[in-house]
C-alpha cells in the first residue's frame, strides 16, 4: 500500500494492448495505483527484440511486481505464455496476491 492505496502490477502478454489499458483504466478508478509493462513488443514496439533489451525488460518487470501489493494478469481467452507463467511463480513465490482478467480454471 501506498497510503491508502494498493499498488497493483499488471502481467500479461503483450499482445493484449487493448486490454492492458482497459484494465489500467478499470483498477485506476476502482483507487488502485497501477503499474504495467514499459513496451508492447507484439502490438508494434520493435526495439524490445534488440539485444539484451527484452531480458533487461522481463527483469524490470519483476522489480516492478516486487513494488506492488498484487498482480493482475491480462490472460485473454485463457491464454498465459512462459514470460507470464514466469510473472506468476515469482509473485506467488514472494507472497503476492494473484489476479486474473479471466478465470484460470475454466
Amino acid at each position: 500500500m501506498v497510503g491508502k492505496y494498493k499498488v497493483i502490477t499488471l502481467c500479461g502478454s503483450t499482445r493484449f494492448k487493448d486490454e492492458f489499458m482497459e484494465a489500467q483504466k478499470r483498477l485506476t478508478l476502482e483507487g488502485n495505483i497501477v503499474i504495467s509493462v514499459g513496451m508492447f513488443g507484439h502490438s508494434g514496439d520493435n526495439e524490445v527484440w534488440t539485444e539484451g533489451t527484452k531480458e533487461m525488460l522481463d527483469d524490470m518487470h519483476k522489480r516492478k511486481i516486487d513494488m506492488a501489493d498484487e498482480i493482475y494478469v491480462i490472460n485473454v481467452g485463457g491464454y498465459i505464455g512462459s514470460s507470464t507463467r514466469s510473472e506468476i511463480e515469482y509473485a506467488k513465490k514472494t507472497g503476492k496476491k494473484v489476479g486474473y482478467l479471466e478465470d484460470p480454471n475454466t
